[in-house]
């Protein structure tokens, strides 16, 4: 994996929410000057939003209004090879009727990343992206489009990554990478279902050869490791903590046009469950950009992925999603419209074995269009409307929900 494909993999990671009107992702003016490369972005956002379906139940679902208030930063300092970027944020939600405190969170975050290219005209050097970030999410949060995740439980994220790139020349280049991540959900009874989390580590290694600036052929291998937090004795059987996973995969990338690049990679992987189950199968990872035209931009990502369950105890899951988005920029930029869909389907596969258990399937799409106008560089105006439905062949997550949001975005 290059660096180049560093940067796509994660723009794809969160392309739908680039693409989002949300309130942390409004036009921003120029901010304060800190010196000559320093610049900091302070803003506050006050907004309103009816909740059709609190907790996503999935009978007697109740609907209610849900305030916020979010205040953040954005402080970026560049100089000539590299630059830093940290962003930190906080929401207070509340709901009017919901008076329960597992509705009513804190959520917070914040990430720091450093980029560094040294390289010569035609390419030829080294390049090299660390990037970390936490986040505390609660159930009250936006719908998370990112992959069509709908787990809806209060959590924290952590993860921290990198990778270095060097360039021979102007055609052959190699890549390592590696990162680790922990999700750790509260999985308090007293907030519904338990979810469960994970600590994972992963490296990949990429060598690449591009005959021209049209063409870029890749081969990459990887691993996963997993420390889990639902290993049990389940029915009489045991399963481990550590799963671990391995993917070779080849593909092609770079510019089909000035206007669209892409990367689509597809390969093999085993995944191999605690000490309960192995699983083989096809994957891929694809991401398309194009820039329409000056003011209309859309992004394709579709990925396939094993993983241990999040939703059910000492279980395996295969998961492919696909997102798209779409950005078109009006009225000479004061006036943005955004569209975003995700589809997601995962395999569940439990490791034991009962009369009563059995794999199933759950599907998820969920989507977003938004509107946030520019009055004048201090003050913004915003409205998104999102929609999430989830089933699956076993009747515990089907349920629709649905949200509109209003609000105002001061920025400094």
């Amino acid at each position: 994996m290059n660096m180049k494909s560093i940067r796509l993999a994660s723009a794809s990671a969160v392309c739908v929410c680039a693409f989002a009107a949300t309130a942390e992702m409004m036009d921003r003016p120029t901010g304060i000057k800190i010196g000559q490369r320093m610049t900091l972005r302070p803003y506050v956002s006050l907004s309103a939003a009816y909740d059709s379906n609190v907790g996503s139940k999935r009978s007697n679902a109740k609907g209610d209004v849900l305030w916020n208030i979010n205040p953040g930063f954005t402080l970026d300092y560049t100089q000539e090879k590299w630059s830093l970027l940290l962003t930190a944020n906080y929401t207070y939600h509340t709901y009017t009727k919901s008076r329960n405190d597992k509705y009513n969170e804190h959520a917070y975050g914040e990430s720091l990343r450093w980029n560094w290219i040294d390289g010569d005209e035609v390419g030829k050097g080294w390049s090299m992206i660390i990037a970390e970030s936490y986040r505390r999410v609660t159930m009250a949060d936006d719908f998370d489009l990112n992959d069509g995740r709908a787990y809806n439980g209060d959590r924290g994220q952590f993860d921290i990554n990198g990778g270095i790139q060097r360039r021979f020349n102007e055609n052959w280049h190699a890549n390592v990478y590696g990162g680790y991540y922990n999700l750790d959900y509260d999985n308090d009874t007293d907030k519904g279902n338990g979810l469960y989390g994970w600590q994972r580590w992963n490296a990949s290694a990429d060598i690449g050869f591009a005959p021209s600036r049209w063409t870029d052929f890749i081969a990459m291998i990887g691993y996963q490791g997993y420390n889990q937090d639902n290993a049990a004795t389940v029915n009489g059987t045991h399963v481990g903590r550590r799963s671990e996973g391995y993917t070779a995969q080849l593909g092609i990338g770079s510019f089909a046009t000035e206007r669209i690049s892409y990367r689509l990679l597809a390969g093999w992987s085993r995944f191999e469950y605690g000490n309960a189950s192995n699983n083989d199968g096809f994957i891929y990872t694809g991401t398309l950009n194009w820039k329409i035209s000056d003011t209309l931009q859309t992004m394709l990502v579709a990925t396939s992925y094993y993983q241990p369950s999040e939703r059910e105890i000492a279980s395996a899951s295969r998961v492919d999603s696909v997102s798209w988005g779409l950005h078109k920029s009006l009225v000479r930029g004061t006036l943005n419209a955004t569209l975003d869909m995700t589809y997601r389907h995962e395999n569940i596969e439990r490791a034991y074995s009962s009369n009563s258990s059995r794999d199933y399937d759950v599907d998820v799409l969920s989507g977003r269009i938004g509107l946030n106008y520019t009055l004048n560089r201090f003050l913004t105006l915003f409205t998104y409307g999102e929609y999430l439905r989830s089933w699956d062949d076993s009747g515990l997550y089907d349920y629709d929900r649905w949200r509109v949001t209003g609000g105002v975005r001061l920025t400094y």
